[in-house]
Protein backbone atom coordinates (compact mmCIF):
# COMPACT_ATOMS: atom_id res chain seq x y z
CA UNK A 1 0.00 0.00 0.00
CA UNK A 2 1.16 3.40 -1.20
CA UNK A 3 2.02 5.61 2.16
CA UNK A 4 -0.36 8.67 2.45
CA UNK A 5 1.62 12.00 2.45
CA UNK A 6 -0.14 15.16 1.65
CA UNK A 7 -2.91 16.50 3.74
CA UNK A 8 -4.71 16.17 1.11
CA UNK A 9 -4.57 12.47 1.06
CA UNK A 10 -5.86 11.47 4.36
CA UNK A 11 -9.32 11.19 4.86
CA UNK A 12 -10.88 13.30 8.02
CA UNK A 13 -11.82 10.21 10.35
CA UNK A 14 -7.79 9.74 10.02
CA UNK A 15 -7.63 13.08 11.86
CA UNK A 16 -9.50 11.43 14.96
CA UNK A 17 -6.94 10.29 17.54
CA UNK A 18 -3.61 11.46 16.06
CA UNK A 19 -1.01 11.73 18.83
CA UNK A 20 -0.08 15.79 18.87
CA UNK A 21 3.86 14.93 20.56
CA UNK A 22 4.32 13.07 17.01
CA UNK A 23 2.40 13.98 14.61
CA UNK A 24 4.09 16.51 12.30
CA UNK A 25 2.19 19.20 9.55
CA UNK A 26 4.53 20.80 7.10
CA UNK A 27 3.75 23.78 5.02
CA UNK A 28 5.49 24.20 2.35
CA UNK A 29 6.13 27.54 1.27
CA UNK A 30 7.34 28.96 -2.03
CA UNK A 31 6.67 31.58 -4.78
CA UNK A 32 6.07 32.73 -8.29
CA UNK A 33 8.44 35.27 -9.71
CA UNK A 34 11.40 36.31 -12.20
CA UNK A 35 14.50 34.08 -11.55
CA UNK A 36 16.51 35.75 -14.29
CA UNK A 37 16.96 35.11 -18.81
CA UNK A 38 17.74 31.13 -17.78
CA UNK A 39 15.47 30.06 -15.26
CA UNK A 40 11.16 29.97 -15.26
CA UNK A 41 8.97 31.65 -12.61
CA UNK A 42 8.22 28.78 -10.92
CA UNK A 43 11.60 27.99 -10.12
CA UNK A 44 11.02 27.90 -6.27
CA UNK A 45 7.91 25.59 -6.38
CA UNK A 46 9.33 23.29 -8.14
CA UNK A 47 12.44 23.22 -6.09
CA UNK A 48 10.36 22.54 -3.01
CA UNK A 49 7.81 19.89 -5.00
CA UNK A 50 11.50 18.84 -6.02
CA UNK A 51 12.82 18.19 -3.26
CA UNK A 52 9.48 16.86 -1.11
CA UNK A 53 9.39 14.08 -3.85
CA UNK A 54 12.47 13.17 -2.31
CA UNK A 55 11.96 12.98 0.96
CA UNK A 56 8.54 10.91 0.87
CA UNK A 57 9.93 7.65 0.91
CA UNK A 58 12.68 8.33 2.65
CA UNK A 59 10.77 9.12 5.97
CA UNK A 60 10.90 6.12 8.99
CA UNK A 61 7.80 3.85 8.70
CA UNK A 62 7.17 5.17 12.37
CA UNK A 63 7.00 9.12 11.36
CA UNK A 64 3.87 11.01 10.93
CA UNK A 65 3.98 13.98 8.65
CA UNK A 66 1.46 15.04 6.58
CA UNK A 67 2.37 17.72 3.76
CA UNK A 68 0.10 20.81 3.35
CA UNK A 69 -0.51 22.13 -0.45
CA UNK A 70 2.26 23.74 -1.03
CA UNK A 71 1.88 27.54 -1.20
CA UNK A 72 2.78 28.70 -4.64
CA UNK A 73 2.61 32.34 -4.44
CA UNK A 74 3.94 34.15 -1.58
CA UNK A 75 5.87 37.94 -0.75
CA UNK A 76 7.56 38.49 -4.16
CA UNK A 77 6.98 42.36 -3.98
CA UNK A 78 10.47 42.73 -4.71
CA UNK A 79 10.79 41.55 -8.01
CA UNK A 80 7.29 43.28 -8.94
CA UNK A 81 9.11 45.34 -11.49
CA UNK A 82 9.32 41.99 -13.65
CA UNK A 83 6.84 40.75 -15.78
CA UNK A 84 4.78 37.30 -14.70
CA UNK A 85 6.06 37.95 -10.88
CA UNK A 86 2.59 36.93 -8.75
CA UNK A 87 2.76 38.15 -5.26
CA UNK A 88 0.71 38.45 -2.12
CA UNK A 89 0.24 41.31 -0.07
CA UNK A 90 2.02 40.91 3.34
CA UNK A 91 -0.67 41.44 5.55
CA UNK A 92 -3.10 39.16 3.41
CA UNK A 93 -0.30 36.41 3.45
CA UNK A 94 0.03 36.36 7.00
CA UNK A 95 -3.55 36.18 7.79
CA UNK A 96 -3.61 33.08 5.15
CA UNK A 97 -0.89 31.55 6.49
CA UNK A 98 -2.13 32.03 10.03
CA UNK A 99 -5.31 30.77 9.14
CA UNK A 100 -3.93 27.32 7.86
CA UNK A 101 -2.05 26.89 10.97
CA UNK A 102 -5.03 27.42 12.98
CA UNK A 103 -7.00 24.59 10.78
CA UNK A 104 -3.95 22.35 11.61
CA UNK A 105 -4.02 23.16 15.38
CA UNK A 106 -8.03 22.35 14.88
CA UNK A 107 -7.16 18.81 13.22
CA UNK A 108 -5.62 18.16 16.42
CA UNK A 109 -1.95 18.58 15.63
CA UNK A 110 0.11 20.78 17.33
CA UNK A 111 3.72 20.42 15.79
CA UNK A 112 4.24 22.38 12.57
CA UNK A 113 7.05 22.51 9.98
CA UNK A 114 7.33 25.72 7.61
CA UNK A 115 9.62 24.80 4.86
CA UNK A 116 10.70 27.74 2.83
CA UNK A 117 11.90 27.93 -0.76
CA UNK A 118 12.12 31.87 -1.31
CA UNK A 119 14.18 34.25 0.71
CA UNK A 120 11.53 36.82 0.35
CA UNK A 121 9.24 35.00 2.71
CA UNK A 122 11.57 34.78 5.61
CA UNK A 123 10.21 37.30 7.69
CA UNK A 124 6.64 36.42 7.52
CA UNK A 125 7.51 32.53 7.67
CA UNK A 126 8.91 34.29 10.99
CA UNK A 127 5.23 36.59 12.18
CA UNK A 128 3.26 33.73 11.29
CA UNK A 129 5.10 31.43 13.81
CA UNK A 130 5.13 33.35 16.53
CA UNK A 131 1.45 34.17 15.89
CA UNK A 132 0.59 30.31 16.18
CA UNK A 133 2.77 29.72 19.30
CA UNK A 134 0.63 32.48 20.93
CA UNK A 135 -2.79 31.87 19.57
CA UNK A 136 -2.63 27.92 19.16
CA UNK A 137 0.28 26.82 21.71
CA UNK A 138 1.88 25.16 18.50
CA UNK A 139 5.19 24.24 18.27
CA UNK A 140 6.22 25.95 14.75
CA UNK A 141 9.67 25.09 13.73
CA UNK A 142 11.08 27.14 10.36
CA UNK A 143 13.17 25.66 7.97
CA UNK A 144 13.91 25.66 4.01
CA UNK A 145 15.78 24.18 1.38
CA UNK A 146 18.53 26.26 1.49
CA UNK A 147 19.47 26.05 5.43
CA UNK A 148 21.32 23.14 5.75
CA UNK A 149 25.05 24.04 3.80
CA UNK A 150 25.84 22.46 0.31
CA UNK A 151 28.84 19.74 0.44
CA UNK A 152 31.77 21.14 1.39
CA UNK A 153 33.94 22.42 -1.41
CA UNK A 154 30.91 22.07 -4.08
CA UNK A 155 30.64 25.71 -4.09
CA UNK A 156 32.84 28.35 -4.01
CA UNK A 157 32.82 30.70 -0.72
CA UNK A 158 31.94 33.98 -2.72
CA UNK A 159 29.01 32.05 -4.23
CA UNK A 160 27.86 30.87 -0.59
CA UNK A 161 27.80 34.55 0.40
CA UNK A 162 26.01 35.94 -2.81
CA UNK A 163 24.34 33.61 -5.06
CA UNK A 164 21.01 34.14 -3.33
CA UNK A 165 19.01 34.20 -6.29
CA UNK A 166 19.35 32.11 -9.32
CA UNK A 167 22.55 31.31 -8.85
CA UNK A 168 24.89 28.29 -8.77
CA UNK A 169 22.58 26.35 -6.09
CA UNK A 170 19.67 27.02 -7.47
CA UNK A 171 20.26 26.44 -11.25
CA UNK A 172 22.34 23.30 -10.29
CA UNK A 173 19.05 22.03 -8.18
CA UNK A 174 16.60 23.12 -11.80
CA UNK A 175 19.02 21.34 -13.74
CA UNK A 176 18.76 18.28 -11.77
CA UNK A 177 14.68 18.23 -11.34
CA UNK A 178 13.55 20.09 -14.30
CA UNK A 179 16.30 20.42 -17.22
CA UNK A 180 14.26 20.83 -19.83
CA UNK A 181 12.99 23.99 -18.05
CA UNK A 182 16.49 25.52 -18.05
CA UNK A 183 18.34 27.76 -20.89
CA UNK A 184 21.62 26.54 -20.57
CA UNK A 185 22.28 29.29 -23.63
CA UNK A 186 21.56 32.11 -21.28
CA UNK A 187 23.78 30.63 -17.91
CA UNK A 188 25.76 33.91 -16.94
CA UNK A 189 27.74 34.80 -13.80
CA UNK A 190 25.40 37.44 -12.05
CA UNK A 191 27.55 39.34 -10.07
CA UNK A 192 25.97 41.12 -6.71
CA UNK A 193 26.43 44.41 -5.64
CA UNK A 194 27.15 42.83 -1.97
CA UNK A 195 30.93 42.44 -3.52
CA UNK A 196 31.13 46.10 -4.08
CA UNK A 197 29.40 46.35 -0.59
CA UNK A 198 32.27 44.74 0.72
CA UNK A 199 34.88 46.86 -0.40
CA UNK A 200 33.29 49.80 0.48
CA UNK A 201 31.33 49.59 4.26
CA UNK A 202 32.71 47.70 6.95
CA UNK A 203 29.24 45.95 8.21
CA UNK A 204 26.26 47.59 5.43
CA UNK A 205 25.15 44.65 3.19
CA UNK A 206 22.28 43.75 1.22
CA UNK A 207 21.80 40.28 3.40
CA UNK A 208 22.96 39.56 7.30
CA UNK A 209 23.30 41.54 10.35
CA UNK A 210 22.99 45.00 9.49
CA UNK A 211 21.25 44.48 5.93
CA UNK A 212 19.47 47.33 3.93
CA UNK A 213 16.27 47.18 1.89
CA UNK A 214 16.43 46.52 -1.99
CA UNK A 215 14.43 45.07 -4.69
CA UNK A 216 16.15 42.51 -6.31
CA UNK A 217 17.16 44.71 -9.73
CA UNK A 218 19.27 46.05 -6.99
CA UNK A 219 21.51 43.71 -6.80
CA UNK A 220 22.08 43.02 -10.22
CA UNK A 221 20.41 44.46 -13.36
CA UNK A 222 18.90 41.30 -13.93
CA UNK A 223 17.88 40.40 -10.93
CA UNK A 224 19.50 37.27 -10.81
CA UNK A 225 22.22 36.85 -8.12
CA UNK A 226 25.40 33.99 -8.62
CA UNK A 227 27.06 32.25 -10.92
CA UNK A 228 24.69 29.92 -12.82
CA UNK A 229 27.58 29.44 -15.51
CA UNK A 230 28.87 27.04 -13.17
CA UNK A 231 25.94 25.01 -12.53
CA UNK A 232 25.45 21.31 -13.23
CA UNK A 233 23.07 18.79 -12.46
CA UNK A 234 25.42 16.98 -10.77
CA UNK A 235 25.58 19.36 -8.25
CA UNK A 236 21.82 19.87 -8.00
CA UNK A 237 21.91 15.93 -7.13
CA UNK A 238 24.07 16.31 -4.07
CA UNK A 239 22.76 19.82 -2.95
CA UNK A 240 19.08 18.08 -2.84
CA UNK A 241 20.23 14.73 -1.30
CA UNK A 242 22.28 17.42 1.58
CA UNK A 243 18.97 19.24 2.06
CA UNK A 244 16.66 15.81 2.37
CA UNK A 245 19.19 14.36 4.34
CA UNK A 246 18.94 17.63 6.91
CA UNK A 247 15.31 17.82 7.12
CA UNK A 248 15.05 14.23 7.80
CA UNK A 249 17.12 14.92 10.85
CA UNK A 250 15.25 17.98 11.64
CA UNK A 251 11.63 16.14 11.69
CA UNK A 252 12.96 13.41 13.90
CA UNK A 253 14.23 16.37 15.98
CA UNK A 254 10.54 18.06 16.02
CA UNK A 255 9.28 14.54 16.40
CA UNK A 256 10.98 14.29 19.91
CA UNK A 257 10.69 17.48 21.40
CA UNK A 258 7.72 18.83 23.93
CA UNK A 259 5.09 20.79 23.05
CA UNK A 260 4.98 23.81 24.30
CA UNK A 261 3.30 25.07 27.80
CA UNK A 262 0.05 26.99 27.43
CA UNK A 263 0.27 30.18 27.26
CA UNK A 264 -0.69 32.55 30.62
CA UNK A 265 -2.18 35.74 28.98
CA UNK A 266 -3.15 38.46 31.45
CA UNK A 267 -6.59 39.39 31.45
CA UNK A 268 -6.43 43.55 30.57
CA UNK A 269 -10.03 44.14 31.09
Amino acid sequence: MIRKFWWTEFRADEFEGTDPLKTIAVLPIAAVEQHGPHLPLGTDVMLNAGCLDLLRPRLPESMDVRVLPIQEVGKSNEHLWARGTLTHDVHSLIDSWVAIGLSVARAGVRKLLVINSHGGNEEVMGIVARELRVRANMLVVKSGWSKFPPPDGLLPDVERRHGIHGGDFETSMMMYFRPELVRTEKLANFQSIAARDEVLFTHLRPTGSHAYSWISSDLNASGTVGDASNATAEKGRLIAEREVTGMLELLADIEKCPLPAPINVPDIN
